[in-house]
């Protein structure tokens, strides 16, 4: 990258020069959009060893996705050949890198490059980023690629440090570890453990699943595609984008479900209790798996196995609270030491700290961490009043919890894309979304927010310990497409 800006924000013929931070799925669509928009001066920094995000991390056995594939791809790179209807981990990023080649990414990332800080300079039009190394870097513009599923969480258990055998995160997992013949702990029952706890339990001696809260849990209702269907993808015309308009209205209609008190909410919920009780014949096991809140409150959970993994001999489900980790063992509130030799932490993600923890300071010096002081927000989940030039992917409230993140990184690429060119063209020193825009569509956000489920009383990663919710988008992924299809650029400060 170029150590210095070109002119003041002039440009000049090739565009501004722009980092982009992150080679995960959002990372690389937005390299592939700037490259057909024909910018050249940019670099996408990662500090992996490796391209794919969340699917270079996440390599624990049956690690896969829960949005089908044929809807976890780019629109405009689709693929024929997915081998089944939910895609495992692996395949996934064989389909990443294949993108990243065919639209020649490879020059442009730097592996083994992680940005500790971002300091906007307003003399010079731009952002002063500082690597963990020491070494400095200029850009115009700087993308937020880094998503909300990057940083694991690992709770602070009193004792962790003495425990003489192994630990690990879903996320760091450790395949030298050979489970078999071992007393596993899976601490944590959320949407890696379903996927987990069913390849563990086939080897290990004994797994014991220590859940806070349950989750309601979906059939996934998997299966591979047959030969017939890919010759079909490949060979008919329009088969392949019928088949994808067809799951993404499905999911798209499923919304509903997320709204207080909704019919298509309770459907969920009967559809979710058959399935436990098809699998789950022991009464006070049933009782300990039904949640006491809405469905979609906590991530809804989709899985063929995972019940009845929970109903092997060898497995346990322990709903006491953990008091501390014991040497051998992990301790319950009610003073039982429940053995093992390895503890697998399915945790989570500190997903409601954004960017975290690298250090982004704006106009005035004034840090992204201060202006989140009360919880993460955003305009459209792209920019943040204060820090111009500066956007994210995977911004606060855009998630989804019934279709495709890819559709919402989608979105949010092409509207990037619009505000870089717009730089270029009137040859700008910076975009800065005006805060009066910013507070009027979080006020708006925030009603929209109060009547979904996600508002109700649980705790989930959705939401911060004060209860905002930061994650979630409340409508349907439609609606983020119609207002981010062009920007408003009366809604920005447009500073020459």
């Amino acid at each position: 990258m170029d150590d210095q800006p070109n002119g003041h924000g002039r440009h000049g013929a090739e565009g501004p020069v722009i980092a982009v931070i992150g080679a995960g799925p959002a990372g690389l669509c937005l390299g592939i959009r700037l490259k057909r928009a024909g910018f050249s001066r940019f670099t996408i920094f990662e500090k992996s060893a490796d391209l794919g995000g969340t699917w270079h991390d996440n390599t624990y056995p049956g690690a896969g996705c829960d949005v089908p594939s044929h809807l976890y791809c780019f629109s405009f790179e689709p693929n024929p050949d997915w081998s089944r209807k939910f895609s495992g981990q692996p395949e996934i990023r064989r389909y990443l890198a294949h993108c990243a080649r065919k639209y020649g990414l490879p020059p442009h990332i730097r592996f083994g490059t992680e940005i500790r800080s971002a300091r906007f300079d307003e003399a010079a039009g731009g952002w002063r980023l500082l690597t963990a190394d020491g070494a400095e870097e200029f850009a115009h513009v700087v993308v937020s690629a880094t998503g909300q599923l990057n940083r694991p969480h690992v709770p602070a258990l009193p004792g962790l440090e003495s425990f003489r055998g192994a630990w690990f995160h879903s996320a760091r997992w450790d395949h030298d570890r050979d489970l078999s013949g071992r007393r596993v702990a899976v601490i944590g029952s959320g949407a890696s453990a379903v996927q987990i706890v069913p390849r563990v339990a086939e080897t290990a001696e004994r797994v014991t699943v220590f859940q806070r809260s349950p989750h309601w849990v979906l059939p996934r209702q998997d299966r591979e595609y047959t030969a017939l269907e890919k010759w079909l993808f490949r060979r008919v015309p329009g088969a392949l984008r019928l088949y994808r308009h067809f799951l993404y209205l499905a999911h798209e209609a499923t919304f509903f479900g997320f709204l207080k008190g909704s019919w298509l909410g309770r459907r969920i919920e009967r559809r979710a209790r058959r399935h436990l009780c098809r699998h789950v014949a022991d009464r006070r096991l049933r009782a300990a798996l039904t949640p006491a809140d809405p469905a979609g409150c906590k991530r809804l959970l989709i899985s063929d196995d995972y019940y009845p993994a929970l109903t092997r001999p060898s497995v346990d489900v322990v709903t006491d609270p953990i008091r501390e980790i014991a040497p051998d063992g992990v301790v319950t509130a009610d003073g039982t030491l429940h053995r093992a030799d390895t503890l697998i932490f399915t945790t989570g993600f500190e997903a409601s700290s954004l960017l975290a923890p690298m250090r982004v300071e704006g106009l005035g010096g004034r840090t992204l961490k201060e202006a989140w002081c009360d919880g993460a927000e955003a305009y459209l989940g792209v920019a943040v009043a204060g820090f111009p030039n500066l956007f994210l992917l995977s911004g606060p409230n855009t998630n989804l919890g019934h279709n495709s993140i890819i559709f919402m990184i989608e979105c949010q690429v092409n509207y990037i894309v619009r505000c870089i060119r717009e730089l270029a063209r009137a040859g700008l020193r910076w975009l800065d979304v005006r805060r009066e825009a910013m507070t009027r569509f979080n006020a708006v956000l925030g009603r929209r927010l109060d009547a979904t489920v996600w508002a109700g009383g649980c705790t989930s990663w959705y939401k911060t310990s004060s209860g905002k919710i930061t994650n979630n988008w409340p409508g349907f992924s439609v609606d983020y497409w119609r207002r981010t299809r062009r920007p408003n650029f009366a809604d920005f400060v447009r500073r020459r």
